[in-house]
């Protein structure tokens, strides 16, 4: 009987005991890129074609709930180590006029502007028009979706734990 054969990016990181994980991770590499891809690609098709993904993602993030926030609460809902990264987009979003910036103590908080609201209503448009659309006509299970995003965000929390342990080798 021939050996399963694994759906891998780099054979030589398949272990006995995971197979899986390594066909796992290949997965969440074609998704991630695909994802960003997206984003990126949505946000020019709304109107704004120089921004990179992560500027959306502090975009959107920075617009969710209505509500101002710090950047250390961007880079904590956004799971992004280096504050500096976001810093800069936050810098770049207010110099385009998408951000707000508003001094709190020694804290800055951040909101959207209205050019801010507006752009990210005419990315969902395009968002409901591209993707919602697809995934509607495709009979995708909204509870499968739901149910796939809460494992993603348990197994990003072993990533993290592992990411730690290696630091501490």
């Amino acid at each position: 009987m021939a050996e399963k054969q694994h759906i891998v990016s780099s054979s030589h990181l398949v272990s006995e005991r995971a197979a899986e994980l390594s066909e796992l991770e290949f997965a969440l590499i074609l998704s991630g890129n695909a994802f960003n891809r997206w984003v990126v690609r949505c946000m020019r098709a709304a109107g704004v074609p120089d921004l990179s993904i992560l500027d959306i993602l502090v975009l959107h993030n920075v617009n969710s709930r209505e509500r101002e926030k710090s950047l250390s609460e961007v880079c904590f809902v956004l799971n992004v180590e280096d504050s500096h990264l976001v810093n800069y987009a936050l810098k770049k979003l207010r110099k385009l006029g998408f951000v707000d910036g508003i001094k709190r103590g020694k804290e800055v908080h951040y909101g959207t502007s209205k050019e801010g609201r507006d752009l990210c209503q005419r990315y969902r448009e395009v968002r409901e028009a591209c993707l919602i659309e697809t995934f509607e006509r495709l009979g995708v299970n909204h509870d499968e979706v739901g149910d796939v995003a809460k494992t993603l965000r348990a197994i990003s929390g072993v990533y993290d734990q592992a990411s730690r342990s290696a630091s501490a080798m």
